[in-house]
């Protein structure tokens, strides 16, 4: 059993200390921001995410789980220091590690014998070397060593990534810390999963070559799903046949609006930044960027191609606006991108989310919200579709068209039946795949 102090209890800090918490370990997750901790230590979750309210209550109730608002005290109460603070993207697109630099100082203030000191956050390479030598700087006589332990966590489902990972990234050749970090994971040691021993820097780089490659994967399918719709291919025949072989896999070949989230976008304008700064670019990444941005401009289009007009004076309705299912995280979504444009153009937009709507009313608070489909849809002129819950998987296509003034259907995640939509004489539009005439 180890003493861990979590510093940030956002989304990675919260499944990180629920978990090593529900390993066996002691864990206190820290935070200066008053308000957050007081709603864990009420029991109430910040966030949402399946599975994880069950967690943190059932470790706080065993005692293996607090809160604090002191990141002094829990570093100096702690054998391990798991930074998890935020990494936005800032200057020049590279990552903003102000929060880094200041944890970094507050452990050098308070380091009280030998501790490991472990990064949880992504950060670009070359930072767990600023990391020690902001804490030498501060504190040349307490013994340290240093980690970089990147987190592999997709949200909506981070629960089980963190309880079954595919691997666990440990960057360091310290014989001893490998031996450590090696009981923190202990439950997944025993269980074989693979623990990749690297170097700092080769950590670091790990999480966002993995990151980029997932994106860059997006961007490739909704690219040969916009030459599909050029030669009236289907992109999920392509996509299932291509997922077949064992050298591509299925896995994020799913064309859309283009890839949001709080990883993915700035994740891969931070890599492509380290490029240019090592004066390396890389090309495919930057293409990737691009085609991205297309991609969103491009669902506008298709609206205005299928209403037949402009949009000013109309009603969308658009449904779902956190960046995939399972969250209420708007960060990078593609309703951030579409709304404005939406409302830039003059239309009406009526908003539903099973999830998501407080935080998106947070950035605009303008447009009209709804607590159900039914209604978001009433007298719309069109409907988007930007997020494939199953709530929308599921409606009842004839009740849709009785609500919409006309029915005029953009389905930018491909989930509804083109078949049913046909036989209902919806007008209608998809990513890749055939359109109505």
């Amino acid at each position: 059993m180890k003493k861990i102090a979590i510093i940030g209890t956002g989304y990675v800090g919260l499944v990180s200390g629920a978990g090593l918490s529900d390993f066996g370990h002691q864990v206190v997750c820290s935070d200066i921001d008053k308000n957050k901790i007081s709603m864990l230590e009420s029991g109430e979750i910040p966030i949402y995410e399946p599975g994880l309210e069950s967690l943190v209550r059932s470790n706080v109730k065993e005692g293996r789980l607090r809160f604090s608002v002191d990141p002094a005290s829990a570093i100096r109460s702690s054998d391990i220091i798991f930074i998890a603070v935020g990494t936005p993207q800032g200057e020049n697109r590279k990552a903003d590690l102000s929060a880094i630099k200041a944890v970094a100082g507050t452990i050098a203030e308070n380091l009280n014998g030998y501790k490991i000191v472990c990064t949880k956050s992504t950060v670009p390479v070359g930072t767990g070397k600023r990391i020690q030598s902001i804490i030498y700087s501060k504190k040349q006589q307490v013994e340290f060593d240093y980690v970089s332990n990147p987190e592999f966590l997709r949200e909506g489902a981070s629960i089980n990534d963190f309880m079954h990972p595919d691997r666990i990234i440990i960057g360091t050749h310290n014989e001893k810390v490998q031996k450590i970090m090696k009981d923190v994971y202990r439950p997944l040691y025993i269980n074989e999963t693979p623990i990749l021993f690297t170097s700092v820097e080769t950590a670091e780089m790990i999480k966002y070559a993995s990151n980029a490659f997932l994106a860059l994967k997006i961007s490739y399918i909704n690219e040969i799903a916009n030459l599909c719709e050029a030669v009236e291919a289907d992109v999920h025949e392509v996509a299932r046949a291509m997922g077949q072989d064992g050298r591509i896999s299925p896995k994020f070949l799913h064309p859309g609006p283009g890839f949001g989230g709080s990883c993915f976008p700035k994740d891969i304008q931070a890599l492509a930044a380290m490029g240019r700064e090592q004066n390396s670019p890389l090309l495919t990444i930057e293409s990737a960027i691009e085609a991205n941005k297309k991609q969103n401009i491009r669902m506008i289009d298709k609206l205005k191609t299928l209403v037949g007009r402009e949009l000013k004076g109309l009603t969308i309705a658009v449904l779902g606006l956190s960046f995939k299912p399972e969250t209420d995280d708007v960060r990078g979504a593609a309703s951030r991108l579409i709304v404005p444009k939406l409302l830039s153009a003059g239309a009406k937009v009526n908003a539903y989310d099973p999830i998501a709507s407080e935080n998106f009313k947070l950035h605009y608070p303008e447009i009209n919200y709804f607590y159900s489909w039914q209604n978001a849809v009433n007298e719309s002129d069109a409907c988007m579709i930007l997020t494939e819950w199953n709530e929308f998987r599921c409606m009842d296509l004839s009740e849709l068209k009785g609500l919409m003034k006309y029915p005029i259907v953009l389905d930018t995640k491909n989930i509804l039946s083109m078949l049913n939509l046909e036989k209902l004489d919806f007008k209608f539009d998809n990513v890749g795949r055939k359109p109505s005439t």
